[in-house]
């Protein structure tokens, strides 16, 4: 169990190291394309959701980001991880919401930077990544092996 605490916590380091090097060598709004017509690197200071939904919303993330977290620490003791890919998937999961959680406390904003150019995207952080992937991963365990563990349980 401690394994996918520390994986979140390496997880949440990398994610404000990135943040702080943006911060620390970019201009608000500053763009360094990396990969022509593909991929930049694009400091902005998101402080909604994707798309810049719910801006301005700093309490509805604390308290979405409260429950989440305490739903996914309840839940990793109550029950046993009896799959790998459940436990990749709250580490990503868990890292994702405190990343951006240390951000929305700190900052009252989320700092993003990568933006892919070959389409209208939200520019996003290391700890959006993790959230995506995280739930990708609860997806495909749900869908394709959940069932297959109950019948063995």
């Amino acid at each position: 169990m401690i394994f996918y605490y520390i994986i979140a916590v390496l997880l949440i380091i990398i994610d404000q190291i990135s943040k702080w090097l943006i911060v620390q060598n970019f201009a608000l709004y500053e763009e360094k394309v990396l990969v022509p017509g593909f991929f930049s690197l694009f400091y902005i200071q998101n402080k909604g959701a994707a798309w810049g939904i719910f801006e301005g919303k700093m309490v509805f993330f604390y308290i979405i980001t409260v429950l989440v977290v305490g739903y996914l620490v309840y839940t990793f003791h109550k029950y046993p991880i009896k799959s790998k890919l459940v436990g990749y998937s709250f580490s990503l999961i868990l890292a994702g919401a405190i990343g951006n959680f240390i951000d929305r406390l700190l900052n009252g904003f989320v700092v993003d930077m990568f933006r892919l150019d070959f389409i209208n995207f939200p520019i996003f952080n290391v700890a959006d990544v993790c959230l995506t992937i995280g739930v990708a991963l609860m997806i495909i365990h749900v869908l394709f092996f959940e069932e297959n563990e109950e019948r063995k349980g």
